[in-house]
């Protein structure tokens, strides 16, 4: 197990297995696999049978559906330590999403039947599957919200505000520092807007004193991003 100590490590860090017991987070350690992907490259497509979750260790992953007239919408990013993939697999049916590489991509694979061994047989690892599916709901819904009911510049700061609480030391006063190594592009899908909107959001927002930006590097001002969201 010393092979997969930093595994151990990251599995304690996630929503879905952060709140098992060492030997718990052992045995679905042991069950887990390595994988990679290249950037661009698709990991699922919507409409595939679900037959893993992944736990992303480096990179980011894109997770996104199509509408009927074409235009891609960008739901949620995947980056280290986050778990995706895992509707398909908890209830049978089919992706809900495509899954693509926005960089190269390490991660860590369990299988469907793997995850259904380890949710019969240990009851404190079902209880982690309801309360994980439970945050996803909630994320949803704020999400949702957060497109039909606010403007862009609100949205983008609720973005950064998120990412920086991703690293546990968003403190009333702080300055954090955030590293987001995409393209405009991807921000705009991400937030449900066109690129020039973001552009022009994120220029107030830097105006106003919430962001800072130089090249992918973002200092966040906590108490400016939560005025600004309505924290």
């Amino acid at each position: 197990m010393s092979a997969k100590a930093p595994l151990l490590e990251m599995l304690g860090q996630t929503p879905l297995f952060g709140a098992l017991e060492e030997a718990d987070r052992k045995a679905v350690a042991q069950e887990m696999r390595e994988t990679s992907f290249g950037n661009g490259q698709s990991i699922f497509a919507r409409g595939d049978e679900g037959r893993d979750i992944y736990l992303v260790t480096t990179g980011r992953v894109r997770l996104s559906v199509l509408t009927a007239e074409g235009r891609e919408l960008s739901f949620a990013h995947a980056e280290p330590g986050h778990v995706f993939g895992e509707i398909a697999v908890l209830d049978g049916g089919v992706r809900t999403a495509d899954a693509t590489a926005v960089t190269k991509v390490s991660a860590y694979t369990l299988s469907k039947g793997a995850l259904t061994r380890l949710i019969n047989e240990r009851a404190i690892v079902r209880e982690a599957v309801i309360r994980f599916l439970c945050r996803r709901v909630r994320e949803a819904d704020h999400q949702l919200e957060g497109i039909a009911l606010y403007p862009i510049e609100v949205r983008l700061a609720r973005f950064f505000l998120a990412t920086a609480r991703q690293k546990g030391d968003a403190d009333p006063g702080a300055k954090v520092v955030i590293d987001l190594p995409i393209s405009q592009s991807e921000l705009a899908l991400l937030i449900g807007a066109s690129r020039p909107k973001v552009n022009a959001a994120l220029a107030l927002l830097e105006d106003g004193g919430a962001i800072a930006r130089k090249d992918t590097r973002f200092t966040c001002d906590i108490d400016e991003l939560e005025a600004i969201s309505g924290s």
